[in-house]
């Protein structure tokens, strides 16, 4: 028998990149990876317990208070000082529900949160934009609209964009306006807003109401959420306060994250930073069960450590991956979605530093079960920059991970025996019936890693991944198509957005 074989055609294919799937839901049907004993997770609980009951926490927000004060708790309004008994947190914590689904305008995108799925949402809260042709350089709104259309164009990025970068050239007044105007528009996906306040948020619900009717229906599940961070130790201020109230009263979930640098904002130790970090979290997520029960929340982690050469915040750590494992824990101990955060990072720029200490930070996420890992693509510079370039690489890690969860296939015909006893000993497979019938979708079809050898590599350009990742999100941003929305409704919004910056100009937003 003739062992010579035709190797398949390579498929044609003029964007790659675009080819990736878009999944309604990703499962991650393993068991979660566990670290932390049942015992050591009751050591963690019974800890936070007493840092509320006996340190307490303090909550910036005269109605904050108030509130707590009618729930029982003891509260000293001068100091605006909260101890909160545990009884009082289990029961409070247990009206959160376990899972929701986070509605977008596109009902297609809808995604759901909890259990073992997990849902990726790009890096946000940046100050500058980089890339490889123009540099570090301040964010523009040019920068954010740009990188929002990358995130459309993503399929596996599933949230819309957030504050992805500070857009310099809009005033202050009216980022939040433009942002969630530009954001609702240019995408489809399920779209978070800013969480600052009481001013910013009811804003973001009135266009949220133009989009989606008055009453919201947040017994379908919400249409909008914010990120919250405690004033890290034991503070929640008046800006977030607002925010939770103002959002919860909507029925609007929010993700209440903690963030804690070990050695600095809590004990050197990460046994004491992750019992702080589940203290200040339960005391988020059981104060929005007070302003309306059942109020949907995330149990969010950030913890990590500091460089005690440097004093600066380390991400990609063992550390911290510690933290993101036992965080994972603790918010199934209770019964809640886990947020945890993908491509950590402090390198300056999209290099193998960038790359190798977001891995630390992204693959215990998704073997904690994270429900929603945030900043999943393009952070670089312990978040001060969204590169667009580290946006492209980390969506390959992305991408093969959700090819990776979907598993291997165990049909019958998988196994391709036939095939095997065609070939027989020390033959190959690449032109039998059964590799030319699978070989386009085998494997997983990476866009930006370059597999090819030396000599091929260098007669192509010699491009290393940082520069292919240019010219992709370059192609990505040609080839995007804004998705459609109802013109009444654009304009709506429109009209709201005109009308608001011009009573907003001279208002103090946080009063």
């Amino acid at each position: 028998m003739s062992r010579r074989r035709n190797r398949p055609k390579r498929r044609q294919q003029t964007n790659p990149y675009l080819d990736i799937p878009f999944q309604s839901e990703i499962r991650n049907a393993w068991p979660p990876y566990q670290i932390a004993t049942p015992d050591q997770i009751e050591q963690i609980h019974n800890a936070s317990m007493q840092i509320l009951e006996n340190t307490g926490i303090r909550f910036l927000d005269d109605e904050a208070i108030a509130l707590w004060e009618a729930a029982g708790a003891k509260v000293d309004h001068k100091t605006q000082h909260v101890w909160l008994d545990r009884g009082l947190i289990t029961e409070l914590v247990a009206q959160a529900p376990s899972s929701f689904t986070f509605r977008a305008r596109n009902p297609v995108r809808n995604r759901f949160i909890g259990e073992n799925a997990i849902n990726f949402f790009s890096a946000a809260g940046t100050v500058f934009a980089h890339d490889l042709k123009r540099g570090r350089r301040p964010g523009l709104l040019a920068d954010w609209i740009n990188i929002a259309k990358l995130i459309q164009m993503t399929n596996v990025i599933h949230f819309g964009p957030l504050q992805v970068v500070v857009q310099h050239d809009v005033p202050v007044y009216k980022k939040h306006l433009v942002q969630h105007f530009q954001g609702t528009i240019l995408s489809d996906k399920p779209l978070m807003g800013v969480s600052h306040g009481r001013i910013i948020p009811t804003d973001v619900l009135e266009m949220t109401k133009i989009l989606f009717g008055p009453d919201l229906q947040p017994e379908l599940g919400p249409v909008t959420g914010g990120i919250i961070n405690a004033n890290s130790p034991l503070v929640y201020d008046d800006r977030m306060l607002g925010g939770m109230i103002t959002f919860a009263r909507a029925g609007q979930f929010l993700v209440i994250t903690p963030f804690i640098l070990a050695g600095a904002m809590s004990p050197v130790t990460m046994a004491a930073a992750i019992a702080q970090q589940n203290a200040e979290a339960l005391a988020g997520i059981a104060f929005l069960q007070l302003v309306r029960p059942g109020t949907p929340a995330i149990y969010g982690g950030f913890t990590t450590n500091v460089d005690m050469r440097s004093g600066a915040p380390a991400f990609g750590t063992p550390e911290g991956a510690w933290a993101f494992f036992i965080g994972a824990q603790l918010a199934r101990h209770y019964g809640l979605p886990y947020r945890g955060s993908g491509s950590l990072n402090t390198a300056n720029l999209p290099d193998g530093q960038a790359m190798s200490e977001s891995l630390w930070s992204l693959w215990p996420c998704v073997l904690a079960h994270a429900n929603l890992v945030h900043h999943a693509a393009g952070w670089l510079e312990s978040g001060l920059v969204f590169s667009l370039e580290k946006f492209i690489m980390d969506v390959e890690n992305l991408a093969m991970i959700q090819h990776m969860l979907h598993g291997p296939e165990w049909s019958e015909d998988a196994f391709g025996l036939s095939a095997i006893d065609e070939v027989g000993p020390a033959g190959h497979h690449f032109g039998t019936a059964h590799t030319q019938a699978r070989y386009q979708t085998a494997f997983y079809p990476n866009f930006l890693h370059d597999r090819r050898n030396f000599g091929t590599w260098q007669e192509a350009g010699g491009k290393d991944a940082a520069q292919r990742a240019h010219k992709i999100w370059q192609s990505v941003l040609k080839a995007y198509e804004r998705p459609p929305i109802d013109p009444a409704i654009e304009t709506a919004l429109q009209e709201f957005v005109t009308r608001r910056a011009k009573e907003l100009e001279n208002v103090a937003l946080y009063d």
